[in-house]
């Protein structure tokens, strides 16, 4: 097992890498001289040439392209992602408290979305096309397709204003959770749920399953094992639910005032500024590439062939 670890954890260097140095080139797409870009960022009322050149030079952006990325990827490594461009703030002050806020979010989201979808997905397997399955999925398809902005919504209308029970914004006490989360819930748990109950039903009728049932061993071990044997395909969803949520939670974290990642990526883009971008598509990239390791992880522990394969 430990040989495994060391080979995947060796093949997401390269693609870190990888990803690391067009995260980099991002500064370069934009039509406008990152200089310029710094200057306009600023408020300076009247832009030269001169000035441009001044400033690329004060910012080390008059240095050759290889250069500029070697020093800024030593530097990602201790966590300094450059200045921003408006206020002038180290990145990582302002992204740090940002990408701990939105992983509170996103972690109960996550708890939350897991135990609805493996539940209900034990469950309407189960009880495989009867009322409960047919209701739970045609309830499940309605909410999923539901936009998530007009749920929010609703829900802060009805909950927040009507009968005043819940905050509307913010993240000052744990009742401000219980409509983001459950809007990200809504969102997802009708996805997963389908997995699990998809990967439940390959196992209802394996030969194992079948045997065991013979044997007359109790139900409660057979849906065990079975789940068990499902989780290989619901450990790589579930794992890599964690990084889609928390690149996807502008749009909760704009309707709830929640200061996230969501709402200080928003501000940048419309600012150009480019430091904190790139740091955020860095940092969101890297945990996606962390994630699905740890998914491979994860189901080479629960099967051993895995591991021989790799």
């Amino acid at each position: 097992m430990s040989g495994f670890i060391l080979k995947r954890t060796l093949l997401a260097v390269p693609l870190l890498i990888i990803i690391s140095f067009l995260t980099f080139a991002l500064n370069h797409l934009s039509p406008l001289e990152p200089a310029e870009v710094v200057l306009r960022s600023q408020g300076v009322p009247q832009i030269t040439e001169a000035l441009i050149a001044e400033t690329k030079i004060a910012l080390g952006m008059d240095r050759p392209f290889l250069i500029r990325y070697f020093d800024w990827l030593g530097s990602c490594f201790r966590l300094d992602f450059g200045e921003s461009y408006i206020t002038g703030t180290p990145v990582w002050s302002l992204l740090g408290p940002a990408f701990l806020n939105t992983l509170k979010l996103t972690m109960v989201s996550v708890v939350a979305i897991l135990a609805l979808s493996v539940g209900l997905g034990i469950l309407c397997a189960l009880k495989e096309g009867r009322l409960l399955d047919r209701s739970v999925r045609g309830i499940s398809f309605f909410l999923t397709s539901m936009p998530s902005a007009w749920l929010a919504a609703m829900m802060i209308w009805y909950f927040s204003v009507k009968l005043d029970w819940l905050p509307t914004s913010g993240m000052d006490s744990l009742a401000g959770y219980i409509l983001p989360v459950i809007i990200l819930t809504v969102s997802y748990a009708g996805i997963y749920f389908r997995i699990v109950r998809s990967s439940m039903l390959s196992q209802l009728y394996e030969d194992y399953t079948l045997y065991a049932r013979a044997c007359g061993l109790p139900e409660r071990k057979i849906t065990m094992r079975m789940l068990k044997n499902s989780m290989q395909v619901a450990v790589s969803v579930f794992c890599m639910a964690v990084p889609i949520i928390l690149g996807s939670t502008v749009v909760v974290e704009s309707i709830f005032a929640w200061p996230g990642l969501g709402t200080l990526t928003v501000n940048s883009i419309l600012g150009r500024d480019f430091p904190v971008i790139q740091a955020y598509v860095l940092v969101l990239a890297a945990s996606f590439v962390l994630f699905n390791t740890l998914s491979d992880l994860i189901n080479a522990a629960l099967n051993p062939r895995l591991r021989k394969e790799f």
